[in-house]
């Protein structure tokens, strides 16, 4: 099972704001697990810190901005779409005013200073959100749309249409997130000239420069207002008959623009708060689509909040029956595991297959047959026993026994012909005997039981 992730330790960069042109400082540190990612802005009185999730995002122009009450942070996605793709859990992000600096324009320096301080585990398991159907999210005003598929890993495909000679239509695809460092990150951000003043006049780019954007000069203006629009920008004059890119350094890749509009969506998909596995096709995106699908997502999380295990029953089990029989001393009709489908040092996923042959349905109920809530959370606990039995010698000189149940829940009714998926995970490690375990009772997606529980394993006499 992977763990969570966080720094090894602390490091800073600095520059100029993109949209404010103020010098900028911006620190990553370490942060304990289940912490998320958090934004700190220690210029302001009582430091205030603004959680990085897709609802506290507070405009989309030209950026991701963050807001808490009064407190505002922008240019956020390039540092958060390092860490995500980086498989960084928690952190916290002390900045020391109201947008990250813009560094080069791409993400290429936030990895170089991540590598170099290290990543380290947490012990606690890292939280996975599975995709497991099509989700869309669609403006049809604009054109653009976002979609996520079930996939076994991450992975994003991004189409792009810009009206532009220069760049018209062009894709980019990364299959695995760990080729982002070379693939995506190093993407910078694009303007066209034709939208520099319009920028200018709403207070936007005051710090951008020929260093840290791509920038696309494709319809000819007159030398006096390309001349007007350098002083502006505080960059060198040149001349307005000669169209193309006019940044300093060359493009990396033709479609370095669209690669760039790949590092925004996992920036903006860094604020769902947990890592997810799926494949996003992105058409004619930009961040008010991206927060819009962000913000979705978070949503079907809430729903969904604890996911139930994958289970194919073509695979074969982990532990079948006579393993099982091996390990627990049940036997008929108090064998409530028919197999294993996953073990972990901390997890297993068991199943029992529900048949009306099930002697307990004589009486519970013989016009309404329903599993006794108190089977449910003994099976569990028999999941629960197999997971710490495995990890002794002559495990069937031991047995199980529960010191105490708390939290229980049944949330459905399970019948016949249901099959019981059971995850069980410790919640600490089994110290003089005793474990304390957290279970969930899934019928397909739906929990329908869960407790936390306290055995002790004895050895027998």
């Amino acid at each position: 099972m992977m763990k969570q992730m966080t720094l090894k330790g602390s490091f800073s960069l600095c520059g100029k704001g993109l949209h404010t042109g103020l010098s900028l400082t911006v620190t990553f540190n370490p942060a304990p697990e289940n912490t998320g990612y958090k934004i700190q802005r220690i210029d302001l009185e009582g430091m205030p810190t603004i959680d990085a999730v897709a609802e506290n995002v507070v405009d989309t122009q030209r950026g991701t901005v963050l807001g808490k009450g009064d407190v505002r942070v922008s240019t956020v996605e390039h540092g958060l779409a390092a860490l995500y793709a980086l498989g960084i859990d928690n952190c916290l992000i002390q900045v020391n005013g109201p947008e990250f600096p813009i560094l080069d324009g791409s993400a290429a320096m936030y990895i170089d200073k991540i590598n170099e301080v290290g990543i380290e585990e947490l012990n606690a398991p890292k939280d996975w959100y599975v995709i497991r159907k099509k989700i869309e999210v669609k403006d049809e005003e604009s054109g653009s749309c976002i979609t996520i598929l079930p996939d076994d890993e991450f992975s994003l495909t991004a189409m792009c249409s810009f009206n532009s000679k220069f760049i018209n239509s062009q894709f980019a695809t990364l299959d695995k997130v760990e080729d982002f460092s070379k693939e995506i990150a190093p993407a910078r951000t694009f303007v066209f000239v034709r939208d520099i003043e319009p920028l200018l006049k709403a207070s936007l780019i005051k710090g951008g420069d020929l260093d840290n954007a791509i920038v696309i000069y494709e319809k000819q203006i007159s030398q006096e207002q390309l001349d007007k629009l350098a002083d502006m920008l505080h960059v060198e004059h040149r001349d307005a008959t000669e169209l193309g890119y006019i940044q300093h350094k060359p493009l990396v890749w033709e479609n370095e623009c669209t690669r760039h509009k790949l590092l925004d969506i996992i920036g903006d998909m860094a604020l769902i708060g947990k890592p997810i596995k799926g494949r996003i096709i992105a058409t004619r995106p930009g961040h008010t689509i991206n927060n819009k699908f962000a913000r979705q997502m978070r949503r079907d999380i809430r729903k969904h909040e604890i996911q139930a295990p994958i289970y194919n029953p073509n695979e074969e089990p982990i532990m079948d029956i006579n393993r099982i029989r091996e390990l627990l001393p049940h036997r008929y009709p108090m064998q409530l595991v028919d197999k294993v489908i996953y073990l972990g040092a901390t997890s297993i996923v068991g199943v029992k297959n529900i048949t009306s042959n099930e002697p307990f349905f004589q009486g519970h109920f013989p016009q309404e047959p329903v599993m006794p809530g108190v089977l449910q959370i003994e099976a569990m606990a028999q999941c629960g026993g197999l997971l710490v039995l495995n990890t002794v010698d002559e495990p069937e000189r031991w047995s199980t026994y529960f010191m105490k149940i708390d939290d229980v829940k049944f949330r459905q009714k399970v019948v016949p012909g249901d099959t019981l998926l059971f995850k069980v995970d410790l919640l600490a490690p089994v110290r003089h005997g005793v474990s304390s375990m957290k279970g969930y009772g899934f019928v397909g997606e739906r929990v329908v039981v869960e407790a936390t529980f306290t055995a002790q394993i004895v050895k027998n006499k």
